[in-house]
Order: C-alpha cells, then structure tokens, then sequence
C-alpha cells in the first residue's frame, strides 16, 4: 500500500511540474499483426503506467472482440510518465491506432492529434500496403517518423533486408532504425530515447484562446457523452463554460482530466495536452468528433482544421428482427456512431422487413465489426441487407444522381448512363504469387497498371478495380490464394461508365427488395443462378410451391423451384373405388393452390448472409 501512494504522489508531482516541452504525442504506424499492441503493452509495463498485477495481454484492446481476432479496432488513447536518463521527467501521450485496412479512418483521426508517429515494421515479414498507405498519410501531416524493426528476436526474422526496405522507403539512415521486440522488451529505452530526441513538443500557445480538437468521443450510461482532445492553444480549467465550435452549443466542464488507465481528473489541461471532458451532455448528436472546443467567453475566431470527412465505401441496409426494436436500434447506431464516426446512417424502408437504416461502412470487415458491437453491446439483433456500393446515374431528362440502392435505380427506358466508383488498390507479394493474383483481380475486371519489385522477394502490384468487386470476398480469396502472404491497400480513384443492370430476386412472383443487386451485365446470369442455387439449400420447405427467381426487368434469367411438402391424404383409403382417392387429392391440390396464393414466404436470417458467399 505505502510503494503505490508513493508512486501515485511521484507521478502527481511529475505531471504538475510538466512543461511543454516536455510533452510528446505520438502515434505507432503499423500493418494488422505486426505487433503493435504487444509493443504499447511493454511501453506501458516500462514507464510503471500498469502494475504488475493489473496487466493483462493487448491492455489496450479493451474490447472482447479485439482480443478474440487480435485485431485494434478502436484506437485509445494513454498518458505515460517517463524519467530520461538525462534526469529531465517527460509526458508521453501515446494515441493507438488500427492497422487493418477498413479502420484507416481511425489512423487519420489519430495523426490530426499528433506530432510524431512510430513505424513499426515486422522483422519477419516487411513492409506490408496498409504500412505504406498510413505512413504517407502520417507524412501528409507533417509528422516525424521513428523507423522501429520488431520481432529482432525471432529465428525468421531478416533485419538486413527490412531494415533496406525501410531505408528505400522514408530515406532514412541505418542508425536511425531501431531495433526492438515487443515480446521480450528488446530496445524499449531506446525506443524513448528516441521519441524524446526526435519528436518535437508541441507547438501551442498557452495564452491564446483556447482550441481543442475532438479526435474521438464515447458514450457512458451514467455520464453521458465523453470527449477525448488535444489542446492545441489555451488553457481548459473546471467549471469552464464551452463551445462546441461545429454545432454551436454551449455547456460547462463538470469534470477534465487525463488518460491513463483510468481517467484522471485534474483542475487544469494546457496547450499540448491530451485530455477528456464531461460536461453532461446525453445526445450524442450534439457533439462531433472533428469538432473544436473553444471558451464560451473568450472565444477562438476559427476552428481547427481537423481530420478529413469519412468516405463510406459499402452501403448495407440494417433492419431490426421486431420492428417495436426500430426505436432501440436508432438510439445503438447513435451511441455507437460517437465511439465511430466512420459509421454513416439513414432511415429506409423496406418492403420486405419495415423500418431501419441505411448504412455506409469503410468495408465488409467495418460491417461485420458494426453488426457483432450491436449484438454484444446493445443486444441488438438485426437482419443485414445484401452490401452494395454507391452509383451515380442520370436519366434521359434530368440531372445525375446518387444511387445507394437497387430500388434507386430507374427503369431501362428513361435510364441514360449508370458509372460505379473505381478503386486504384496496391498488392505487395511473393513473385510466385503474381499469375494467381493476376488471374484473381482480371476475374473482378481489374487492369493491372504497375508491376514493381521492392526487393528480390517482394513485388508490388497495382491494379484499377471496380469498388463493387472487392467488396465481398476479394481480401479473402486474396488471402487464400497467397497463403497469407499478400497485403492489400486501396483508395478511391473516381466514377465511370459501366453496363450495369439490377438483378431482382423473386419468391413466388415478388420481389424480395432486400436481396436485389445492381451488378455487371455479363456476370448477372452466373450471380442469378448461384443466388437461386443457395436460396434453395436455405429455405424452408412449405406447404405449397415456391418458386425462386432471378430477373432483370421482365425477362427471367434463372430458376429454381422448392417443391412442397405434401401429405399422404389417401393413407386411410384401402381398397374401394379409385374415384374416393381422385376426391381427397382434387381437395388437396385445392387447398395447396389456396395455401399459395395468402401463404408467404419467410426467408431467414442465415439466408442473406449466405447469399454473400457465392464461390464457396
């Protein structure tokens, strides 16, 4: 008990004694599993941030769905104290970030609060796309880069011929990479060392009015919504009355403070800092991450130019099982929308399954992570329309508009053109994956347009793709076909012309809105009959006929029939004449034909999801 007060009063008397130029913020750049938390987790351990006892693996990732796909989703932000060699105390706000390619909006909201960033770099496996693609992203920003080389210990581990890659891509000197291991602590002090010689403190001034950036935001039941910033000019106290720059509105600072483990709560935040507020605020559409928090009474003249707009790249339609749920649902998707921002919705109305919402997403991973919180989170269970991108069509007689939806799109006759978005996406790999690559992005209609090789055994490809072939099983086969060893990175490029038509399915004549498709003309007859295919291994058999169809327009392209379940009417009849069977099967083909006409068709949960996978 008396070494933690000690250590609480040191850290205390440490904070109090800060200066700004003892401050650094700092972001750690990384591909998926190149051991970024693992790294953050011994970072922690080094600077007595976390006990002993309190550790835990991936103590950052406090999700359960992190830990269980060893994947960061959120990124987090912590403050660590740190005692250079030199005897001088530092402040270390270290801001986690994804390194998936779906949560790169996460990255960029990080690099808007930052000065520098750690690139970390797998010993064992390279420079990966995602790597690249964050890296310039941080370079944009003006931010310093550390080059760090981890996993030095592993047996496959191949330091000279990273540590070249690393210097082919930032320009850097072979002494300024730093060698380390996030599993056995390898080069963490140098690691420090580092950061406090490299990154520049933070450039604010504490007597200008004040100016916070949002970089992220949480909602607690109790308290309400929470907002983590960076202070880049100012000073913020307690009881201070603030603006929300973006939306106007005015409240008073209940509590401030920084981010540990724990929140910490102080009495004043200046220009540098990395802190949180609560100021009571219960609508989650009053506060905006990207927004600046300036002084009710000394207000800034402008706010800060934060991070870019989010750009969703899917669109799905999320409905709830009950339509009494939609309620809930709008106020889940609220909630979770201030601890993502990249999540974008809209209500929609369906024929099939009532009220819900349109939603857009940063990819089919973004989506299925969105649908797992809801359940987890907010007990929500909810059908998922089939994913689609956004088009942009003109009729004959008019001006060009968004297509978000199949049932958007017009009729044939008044339609002039459809263009779907195009993606320039970058494929690093092993040169004797490049003919199956080839062969995957030429079956999505990609174009290949440069083939580099970084070293010996690492090749980049570039491809021009159509945003709607890589939406739902690219990465995957990608993956499979590569054995694990591709990377893959994309941004938008922009809009063209494309021949596309909208794929309906039919169960007994209507349409089912919820698994309609716009999709390329010479693919929709093989789409049409794979949907028919598994929409008959998926759905129940009823009483009467059903009859699944796939149709562009009027014309049939493909069909499957269900046959019905039928009873043996005639098992009591034995012996007699053969007009008492004639009888009870006349009534029963009655009855069927009855049965079809008022029965409907209930398509399950299972079968919109499965329809997705259409190359298994």
């Amino acid at each position: 008990m008396i070494s933690s007060s000690k250590t609480d009063k040191s850290i205390r008397v440490r904070y109090f004694c800060r200066s700004m130029d003892n401050i650094r913020n700092f972001c750690v750049i990384a591909h998926i599993d190149h051991g970024k938390s693992t790294l953050s987790d011994r970072m922690l351990e080094h600077t007595a941030t976390i006990s002993q006892r309190d550790m835990q693996h991936q103590a950052l990732d406090n999700m359960d769905l992190e830990r269980e796909r060893g994947i960061t989703i959120k990124s987090h932000a912590i403050q660590m104290n740190y005692q250079h060699s030199d005897g001088k105390q530092y402040v270390f706000n270290l801001i986690d970030t994804p390194g998936h390619v779906d949560f790169s909006y996460e990255v960029s909201r990080s690099i808007a609060a930052c000065e520098g960033a750690l690139l970390l770099v797998d010993a064992s496996q390279g420079i990966q796309a995602q790597t690249i693609s964050n890296l310039y992203l941080a370079i944009e920003h003006d931010l310093h880069i550390i080059p760090i080389l981890n996993k030095v210990d592993m047996e496959s581990a191949q330091i000279d011929e990273v540590s070249d890659q690393i210097i082919d891509l930032i320009g850097c000197d072979l002494d300024e990479i730093v060698l380390a291991s996030g599993k056995t602590g390898i080069g963490i002090e140098d690691i420090f060392t580092a950061i406090v010689d490299r990154i520049p403190p933070p450039q604010g001034d504490e007597a200008a009015p004040l100016q916070a950036l949002i970089f992220d935001s949480i909602f607690n039941s109790f308290r309400g919504v929470i907002a983590y910033y960076k202070i880049e000019n100012g000073i913020l106290r307690k009881g201070d009355a603030v603006r929300f720059m973006n939306t106007g509105k005015e409240y008073f600072a209940d509590e401030i403070g920084i981010l540990q483990m724990k929140q910490i709560p102080k009495k004043e935040l200046k220009a540098g800092d990395v802190g949180y507020i609560i100021t009571g605020i219960k609508e989650s559409r009053e506060i905006k991450v990207g927004d600046t928090i300036t002084l009710k009474d000394h207000p800034a003249e402008e706010a800060i130019q934060g991070f870019e707009d989010v750009k969703p790249m899917v669109f799905a339609g999320i409905f709830p099982i009950d339509n009494d749920d939609f309620e809930d649902l709008r106020e889940a998707l609220a909630k979770l929308q201030l601890n993502d921002a990249s999540l974008v919705y809209e209500p929609e109305t369906s024929v099939a399954l009532g009220f819900g919402f349109r939603c857009g997403f940063l990819g089919m991973l973004h989506l299925e992570i969105i649908q797992e919180r809801l359940s987890r989170e907010f007990g929500q269970e909810v059908i998922t329309t089939v994913p689609n991108v956004s088009y942009r069509a003109r009729k004959k007689k008019g001006e060009p508009f968004i297509v978000n939806t199949p049932t958007d799109l017009p009729e044939p006759t008044v339609l002039d053109y459809v263009e779907e978005p195009y993606i320039e996406a970058q494929i690093i790999t092993k040169p004797e994956y490049i003919g199956p690559i080839m062969s995957l992005a030429l079956e999505k209609r990609g174009e290949l347009t440069k083939q580099h090789y970084l070293t010996q055994e690492r090749v980049e490809l570039s491809f021009i793709l159509p945003l709607a072939e890589i939406v739902f099983d690219f990465y995957d086969r990608l993956k499979s076909i590569s054995r694990g060893y591709a990377s893959f990175d994309y941004q938008p490029l922009d809009y063209r012309k494309s021949d596309l038509v909208k794929l309906d399915i039919k169960l007994n004549g209507e349409d089912v809105d919820a698994l309609s498709a716009l999709v390329h003309r010479e693919k929709a007859d093989f789409i049409g009959r794979k949907i028919c295919k598994r929409l008959k291994e998926l759905l129940p058999r009823q009483q009467f006929q059903i009859a699944i169809q796939a149709a562009i327009g009027a014309k049939i392209i493909a069909r499957e029939t269900i046959s019905a379940l039928r009873k043996d009417v005639t098992a009591k009849c034995y012996g007699g004449d053969i007009t008492r069977k004639r009888k009870l099967l006349e009534k029963q083909k009655k009855g069927k034909k009855k049965m079809r006409q008022i029965g409907t068709v209930q398509v399950p949960q299972k079968a919109f999801l499965e329809v997705l996978k259409l190359n298994e």
